[in-house]
């Protein structure tokens, strides 16, 4: 008998560990969608009023705490996988504080997506409900992301085929989870999108807009087009390359780090005082780094992990405060090599002024890159160019002696220079060899 008790006891303890094991790991956290009595839209987590200072990546996570952010935004359910100092992103996150609008990623068109098979239809329901009861409970989870520029990112048609089948794919969302809300993103705040998702998307709980020179005026754009409903502007930075200046071959030219860092500054305290009524966030783009168009353009921190002045920008914009450690500053970029048509093997001089707010000693970089050729668009990866290290002949701090490369065509000259604390700058500079 005594046995047996033992046995019984043991077991009793073991459902009620059990028990509360999946209480643990089923506390969903409730996020809705509410009305002040102003009747501005209010996100709210647990009851708590939640306004997203947010970053798109799964990088830098303790350094977005740091600065002010309190959400990441990822593009595909596979991100979720990623381990984050040792343990999964939404665990990691869950600790840090950070709550993660989750990405489903909804396939396009472009990309050779047929939304009139129906096999191919299925096929990306129940990845949609596969992923959604998997991940519904995580108390890190805030929204699901259902898809990103689908509809074509530069495209301004309405695509009414796909805005009904993302309307099946929010139903299917709302029936698995009633605790987060449904947002999908559209490339630009075009009125002939929203009119159409209005028409025919209606389980959308939140329209999430990715723009970039535009964006402070995303919220007023989508408003005169009808919206009337909870906004996120989902991506903004610089101008994006294709709306940049050219040169007079064709190359974008990329804004200063300056004017990077007042365009994210600028673009979140508009955010904020002009759209109070609709907008319950933003994210700004790229909490990271990527190559696309140049290896510099969106991501706000070096391959090798510094930061860039845009996330002291945003840390200014989400705290009212800079940051401890602030980047260098490079105030002048002098040279015959910038927008100009040079020979091969020519040697050209170059001077860049720096200085850096704390008055940390300066480390500099200088590259000579080939112009990307790859024509992507919509974010798609890029390869990496080549780079021409024999072309640096000569540096001395902010000073630098070029010799042009031997081959015809289009490059970029980098200069880097990073504090020592975890703080740089970056520019670059294009300028085409001629042939012979």
């Amino acid at each position: 008998m005594k046995k047996l008790a033992k046995t019984l006891f043991v077991f009793a303890f073991g459902l009620l560990y059990l028990g509360s094991a999946m209480t643990e790991i089923g506390n969903a956290t409730e996020v809705t969608i509410d009305q002040d009595s102003q009747g501005n839209f209010v996100l709210k987590r647990s009851g708590e009023p939640f306004f997203i200072r947010g970053a798109g990546g799964t990088d830098h996570l303790t350094e977005l705490v740091d600065n002010g952010g309190n959400s990441i935004r990822t593009w595909g359910i596979e991100s979720l996988d990623k381990q984050v100092d040792g343990k999964p992103l939404l665990d990691r996150c869950q600790e840090l504080g950070i709550a993660v609008c989750v990405g489903l990623w909804i396939q396009h068109e472009r990309h050779g997506f047929d939304y009139t098979d129906q096999a191919s239809l299925m096929k990306q329901r129940k990845m949609v409900r596969d992923a959604v009861q998997k991940h519904k409970d995580h108390p890190a989870v805030l929204m699901w992301g259902l898809g990103n520029e689908m509809e074509g990112p530069s495209s301004d048609e309405d695509v009414p085929h796909i805005w009904k089948e993302l309307n099946e794919l929010a139903a299917i969302i709302k029936e698995e989870d009633s605790n987060h809300p449904v947002m999908t993103v559209i490339a630009g705040a075009s009125g002939n999108k929203v009119r159409g998702i209005l028409e025919h998307y209606p389980n959308i709980d939140v329209l999430g807009v990715n723009s970039y020179a535009a964006a402070s005026s995303a919220a007023s754009a989508i408003k005169a087009a009808g919206w009337e409903k909870p906004f996120v502007l989902t991506e903004f930075g610089p101008s994006g390359h294709w709306e940049v200046p050219q040169t007079a071959w064709g190359a974008a030219i990329e804004p200063t780090s300056r004017k990077k860092a007042a365009s994210y500054y600028v673009t979140q305290s508009m955010l904020v005082e002009d759209a109070a009524d609709i907008c319950v966030g933003s994210y700004c783009f790229l909490w990271g780094f990527k190559q696309e168009k140049t290896s510099t353009w969106y991501g706000m921190f070096l391959e090798s992990g510094e930061k860039l002045p845009q996330v002291d920008a945003m840390c200014r914009a989400w705290t009212g405060k800079w940051p401890a450690n602030r980047c260098p500053r490079m105030t002048g970029f002098t040279s015959d090599l910038n927008q100009a048509t040079v020979r091969p093997g020519q040697k050209i001089n170059v001077h860049v002024d720096a200085t850096d707010p704390e008055g940390d000693s300066l480390e500099w970089t200088w590259a000579v890159q080939a112009e990307t050729t790859e024509q992507s668009v919509g974010g798609d990866r890029e390869s990496v160019p080549p780079f021409f290290p024999d072309c640096i002949v000569k540096t001395d701090g902010g000073d630098a002696v070029i010799r042009t490369p031997t081959k015809p065509g289009s490059y970029r000259l980098f200069v880097i220079v990073k504090d020592g604390q975890g703080g740089a700058s970056a520019e670059n500079r294009c300028f085409q060899v001629a042939a012979n």
